[in-house]
């Protein structure tokens, strides 16, 4: 297991966000002290202009560097365009080993899945996940699909990978909640929403019938937005996951035999470091 990681992504907080540094500095110390997973860690990659603009447009970057705030929930801190192009780097090295033969991890912050082609919102400023399913498919990979189990939907990579042939995203949340989008299924957009307080069975249902549909669609690579807030002790969700269902998500995109790239978007839960290393230990198959 490959794990990309700088904590200089550590660097940039407002006092009392929910996405804040420890997030991963708690998970970074966790994964390192552990003795039941094998893991290898490195940095993000470079990213470049080209590779950013598959996904956002020139007026959206320019405005990353201006002063004033996104929203109430994406404040414009100092040097968060540099962050956020950061944290692209981080799932760009994750899918560089993904398509090595090796599954890969970005632990980094800001996370992405609501950043839209023209906007910052939702503690996400550049889109992660999008961009490298899109640099994937400009080297050539014929089938990429997004498999997204953050409690919030991904309202930005459907905005950026819709109706984008041999692409496809899967997104199972919960709703209502923020943002308010993900209510259907369309073109290459799969779309599970599960009511606020569901029961287990019907939320693990939802994560089941989506794989199902996975499954049949038949990627070569899967990129994961791993958001772990559909965590029964979250404090931004009310879903009803355990530690032992973040495994069973690892090993059954394992079980597709295909590379499977990850970057982490939500969890809040002091539980976090549990939840990425019961995750990362059904990927490795352990």
């Amino acid at each position: 297991m490959l794990v990309v990681c700088d904590l200089r992504c550590t660097e940039y907080h407002r006092p009392g966000h929910p996405e804040r540094p420890e997030r991963i500095t708690r998970a970074e110390a966790h994964l390192r002290t552990q003795t039941c997973l094998k893991i290898e860690w490195t940095q993000p990659a470079q990213v470049s202009d080209e590779q950013l603009l598959r996904a956002h447009s020139e007026q959206h970057l320019a405005r990353l560097e201006e002063p004033s705030d996104f929203d109430y929930d994406t404040p414009a801190l100092p040097n968060i365009k540099t962050h956020a192009i950061r944290s692209v780097g981080g799932a760009l090295r994750a899918l560089d080993a993904a398509l090595a033969g090796k599954p890969a991890f970005s632990l980094m912050r800001p996370p992405g899945h609501h950043a839209t082609v023209e906007r910052a919102m939702g503690f996400c400023y550049l889109n992660s996940v999008a961009v490298a399913a899109l640099e994937a498919m400009a080297r050539g990979i014929k089938k990429v699909a997004v498999f997204d189990f953050d409690v919030h939907h991904g309202n930005g990579t459907e905005d950026i990978l819709v109706d984008v042939q041999n692409c496809a995203y899967f997104s199972v949340h919960q709703y209502p909640a923020y943002p308010g989008t993900g209510t259907s299924s369309y073109s290459n957009v799969h779309n599970y929403p599960v009511p606020p307080y569901a029961p287990h069975d019907i939320y693990r249902g939802a994560l089941a019938a989506a794989l199902d549909d996975l499954k049949h669609y038949g990627p070569a690579l899967i990129g994961v937005s791993a958001g772990f807030d559909p965590y029964r002790g979250d404090p931004l969700s009310a879903a009803p996951l355990e530690k032992e269902d973040f495994h069973w998500l690892g090993e059954s995109l394992r079980a597709f035999g295909v590379p499977v790239f990850t970057v982490l978007e939500g969890g809040y839960s002091e539980d976090l470091p549990d939840l990425i290393l019961a995750y990362l230990s059904g990927l490795a198959g352990q």
